[in-house]
């Protein structure tokens, strides 16, 4: 059994490289053997400002291996500005994605991991800086920004920053082999205690992305073709690209968390002095730091089953690293029996980047078992047939022919000497492939959260992830529990419910159970908990919340606990059993204790979840939970209330009610009607501008709605009784008489108090009596609720309990509503999760790990970058002088404005600073609530603000008071205050 205590993982992987963006359709080129260069067209390259005397020397060559869309970078995503990104090298742009992509592969959340992360970062020298320090026109303050947004030095901690990653964040330079040095590194700093985690990052993007000339002797070649190892090589030939690797040790990760590979050992060394010369490769060197990695990782040689090699395609270096190779791996095995490959040939020499690209291709051969064919090969170079050797070049795609378990090598070596070998094995089988479909139980429903910072972002994460779920059968706990835990929580959000892979496809494809929203800039908006009163009730109502809500047993259970046992066993299985008699529950004295119970307890564990209302408003039954919840009846008062209300009530005259869709006014002229006068009829309820409910005898009731036909919108409530009339005086003075001289306890949340349709402000002292009132009374809940958004006009009301009725009352009254569980969807269980979700899209702090079960962290397609192209204007240089014996043009702007008119004004300091914004900020339409911090400034930029203005208008700005005043319109203020009269007279308009 081998020890595992110094293997570390690699658990996330990005890259984008040359070639079909799909990581399938891209591991098929390369299986296929398929160059992924491009030629490039020489018009296009000079207007991207390769100069027209390279482009016109016959040596030059027109090819790389280019990636699409290097220029475009989210830096909305990353809270940079649209400016500061134009100062950041393109190279340092794109690891920044990277790295947030590879963490998003390993399933940690780039923004909220917990485990200490440690970045090293690798690029090559910049093409972008160089680019802007030519043109004449770069300000002094541009060249300042360049230092860090170029600089080397910088790229790790930008990361890190941008990330809030804790661990060491470290620059590695060692030319080519770069990015294989920086996992050697990391693998060290893992197994030394210094992180938890890494990150290893590299990038080569030139600017432009381009050709290049060939030079006799050089390393580039001289057709655009990189062949290595074949008698026809000259060279390698330019790529383009950014990779990125998560790295953990082996030891920590549980069976929770798939890998991509495992490495064995790694080694660096230099040659030293034992070389031709410092740009000249060494064999003793690289032979050394194989057999290093080798000892390293406690593997033998022959246990290797390929070998990705540095490969540069060079008729000179090609023979050196074979011959090292083979010194370090002779005896593993008969002549060619190990395979090698070289994915230069394919899409060109990444250089600082070249060493993680190969690692990425071995790790691919490892996972499926196949090894390609090197691209370009049709000979061996003849400098290496004579050699006694262990390799072969393949000239096909080959299934694996190794030792197992599958393990490779990988070499990078770079100019200077400095040689890295890093040993990996194939990741261990997942135990959830060759499992049987459905391994979720059938009836459990999972919630999908994606979030993104644009719209059609989302949707195209959403795509990508839906083609994934449709083909492939996956547990859908562990895709939830990869979302929830492997992703950054962002404004735009959606959500999906669903069981199966298929049914989450469809709904992320526009299906029934998707909820999208928005998280508001100015943070959660305020909830409303409606809570409803009898004729809501349905048997087993209480399944789904005790399905998906943490809590909610307990508090359930409380409750039952807390009344009486004739009373607590039938409620309880009325809750719980969808086949009990509707009938039965349908009777008041066991519709309200029940319906009191499921409020409660639900309110309580919404609670827990983070929940929680600014404020109550309860329909007749509703209110009394509403008071308990709000602290002016304890528990054991609310539930002896509630069962001498249902008995009272029950025990009244029986009854009807009817609900018209007409105005209080219309209803009373209604009841003042010859007809109706003296028909016992009264108005029980108010709901709404135009929602009534009419109560009283059966046959009057009939009568009316008989009557009201084809005239007023009539409908029957399904009840016994005519609640909140006069039929309900004996339950009234029951109550009254048990309340007397009872008071209950101040309230410590705002609700409703239907006898007025007032608001009940937190603190107040509440008479007891008022809760017997209301048995009688008319219920004004369309005013209550209008109260409430008076007090609250942005608030979204939620609905606690089964159906929907109030919150179609709150959307009369101007409220946002969303019921729980409207009760249109069979599986309820689902209504329930995507509601809970929907207040999540909303920006609700719900705790969704309390919904989403821990599981395994998945391989997922993660965020679709976007965002625009963010190049210095810097970068296009100013046209070249006219020749001096050409006469200048006064400008046709100027050569008729009157001398008097020319006189320098002030602009006004709404201008100024607007202009001042624009130009350090590279927002072109902010307005003056925009906030300096938010849209990517820091005290960096205030500096130069207030250098900017201190110009303008010849003042002293308090870079404190500038911090403090955080808007456009506050920096406007500001500076206005500090003008002088006359200043101020010169911006007059």
């Amino acid at each position: 059994m081998r020890n595992r205590s110094l293997d570390v993982a690699v658990t996330g992987v990005h890259a984008r490289l040359p070639g079909p963006a799909d990581p399938a359709k891209w591991w098929a080129a390369v299986c296929a053997g398929e160059e992924l260069t491009s030629t490039l067209d020489l018009d296009e390259l000079a207007a991207r400002g390769v100069p027209r005397h390279l482009l016109d020397d016959p040596a030059y060559v027109p090819v790389r291996g280019l990636i699409e869309d290097s220029e475009r970078f989210d830096a909305e995503l990353f809270g940079i500005s649209p400016r500061e990104a134009e100062l950041i090298d393109p190279q340092h742009r794109l690891m920044l994605e990277a790295s947030w992509a590879a963490l998003e592969d390993a399933g940690r959340s780039p923004l909220a991991d917990r485990l200490r992360t440690a970045v090293f970062a690798s690029s090559s020298s910049s093409r972008y800086l160089p680019r802007i320090l030519g043109n004449p026109a770069a300000s002094a303050d541009t060249l300042a920004a360049l230092h860090v947004g170029t600089g080397r030095d910088f790229m790790a901690g930008r990361i890190a920053y941008r990330l809030g990653l804790e661990g060491p964040a470290v620059n590695v330079l060692t030319a080519c082999s770069s990015s294989l040095v920086a996992v050697h590194l990391a693998v060290q700093a893992l197994n030394a205690g210094d992180c938890d985690q890494a990150v290893v990052v590299a990038a080569s993007v030139g600017f432009p992305q381009a050709g290049h000339t060939h030079l006799r002797g050089g390393i580039m070649s001289a057709d655009g073709r990189c062949r290595p190892f074949d008698a026809r090589a000259t060279g390698t030939v330019g790529g383009s690209g950014v990779i990125a690797v998560v790295l953990r040790r082996f030891e920590d990760l549980g069976p929770e968390t798939a890998c991509h590979g495992v490495i064995l050992g790694s080694a660096v060394n230099n040659d030293g002095s034992a070389k031709a010369g410092f740009n000249a490769p060494a064999p003793q060197g690289q032979t050394a730091v194989i057999r290093a990695a080798l000892r390293s990782g406690d593997v033998a040689p022959g246990s290797l089953g390929y070998v990705e090699t540095h490969g540069t395609g060079t008729y000179v270096g090609d023979p050196i690293e074979w011959s090292a190779l083979s010194a370090a791996l002779r005896g593993a095995g008969p002549a060619e029996s190990i395979p090698v490959g070289a994915l230069k040939a394919n899409i060109g020499h990444l250089d600082a980047a070249a060493g993680l690209a190969a690692l990425y291709k071995a790790l691919l051969v490892l996972k499926h078992g196949q090894v390609p064919p090197v691209a370009n090969f049709k000979s061996l170079n003849p400098l290496l047939a004579e050699l006694d050797s262990p390799l072969r070049v393949p000239t096909e795609a080959r299934a694996w022919q190794g030792p197992e378990p599958r393990r490779a090598g990988v070499s990078s070596f770079g100019i200077g000497g400095t040689n890295a070998h890093v040993i990996v094995e194939q990741a261990a089988a997942d135990p959830a492939e060759g499992a049987p479909a459905g391994r979720i139980p059938a009836e459990r429903t999972s919630v999908l959260t994606l979030s993104a910072v644009r719209p059609e972002g989302l949707e195209l994460t959403a795509a990508r992830l839906a083609e994934v779920l449709a083909e492939q059968e996956t547990d859908a706990a562990d895709v939830a529990f990869t979302l929830l835990a492997g992703r950054a929580p962002l404004a735009e959000r959606l959500a999906v419910v669903g069981r199966t892979g298929p049914e989450f496809a469809g709904a992320l494809r526009g299906g029934p159970r998707r909820v999208r929203g928005r998280v508001p800039r100015e943070g959660p908006r305020p909830l409303v908990f409606l809570l409803p009163g009898q004729g809501t009730q349905r048997p087993g109502m209480a399944l789904p919340f005790q399905a998906r809500l943490p809590g909610f047993q307990e508090a359930l259970e409380e409750c039952l606990g807390a009344m009486e046992p004739f009373t607590a066993g039938p409620a309880g299985r009325a809750l719980r059993d969808p086949e009990f008699p509707a009938e039965q529950l349908h009777a008041t004295e066991l519709a309200q204790p029940a319906l009191f119970a499921l409020e409660y307890a639900a309110v309580r564990a919404l609670d827990g979840l983070g929940l929680r209302p600014v404020a109550l408003a309860g329909h007749s039954l509703g209110e009394v939970t509403a008071a308990c919840l709000a602290g002016v009846l304890d528990l054991a008062a609310a539930v002896e209330l509630v069962a001498v209300r249902a008995s009272g009530m029950q025990a009244c005259p029986p009854g009807a009610m009817l609900a018209l869709s007409c105005s209080e006014v219309e209803a009373r002229e209604l009841l003042a009607e010859p007809v109706t006068a003296t028909s016992g009829l009264e108005i029980a309820a108010v709901n709404g501008p135009g929602a009534c409910v009419l109560s009283g005898p059966a046959t009057s009731v009939r009568a009316l709605e008989d009557r009201l036909s084809g005239r007023i919108p009539a409908r029957r409530l399904r009840t016994s009784h005519a609640f909140h009339s006069a039929a309900m005086e004996p339950a009234a003075q029951a109550l009254r008489a048990r309340l007397s001289g009872r008071t209950g306890g101040r309230s410590s949340l705002p609700y409703v108090s239907t006898l007025d349709g007032t608001v009940v402000p937190a603190g107040t002292e509440v008479p007891l009596t008022v809760l017997a009132e209301g048995v009688r009374r008319t219920v004004r809940f369309g005013e209550g609720i209008a109260a409430v958004r008076e007090l609250y006009p942005g608030a979204l009301a939620v609905e606690i309990g089964p159906g929907q009725a109030l919150s179609g009352m709150a959307a009369a009254a101007g409220l946002d509503s969303l019921p729980l569980m409207p009760g249109k969807d069979p599986r309820a269980e689902d209504e329930l999760a995507l509601a809970l979700a929907g207040l999540w899209a909303e920006g609700q702090p719900v705790e969704l790990a309390a919904l989403i079960p821990a599981g395994r962290r998945l391989h997922l397609p993660g965020t679709s970058f976007g965002g625009e192209r963010h190049i210095a204007p810097e970068t296009v240089w100013p046209a070249a002088p006219a020749p001096a014996d050409t006469p200048a043009r006064a400008p046709e702007s100027t050569a008729a404005v009157p001398a008097e008119a020319t006189a320098v004004e002030l602009p006004t300091p709404a201008a100024a600073v607007a202009a001042a914004w624009r130009e350090l900020l590279g927002h072109p339409g902010l307005t003056e609530d925009a906030e300096f911090i938010a849209n990517g400034g820091d005290s960096l930029l205030a500096i130069r603000l207030a250098r900017r203005l201190e110009q303008v208008f010849t003042v002293v700005i308090p870079l404190r008071d500038l911090l403090l005043a955080r808007t456009m319109g506050d920096h406007a203020r500001l500076v206005e205050r500090l003008m002088t009269p006359s200043q101020k007279e010169a911006t007059d308009e």
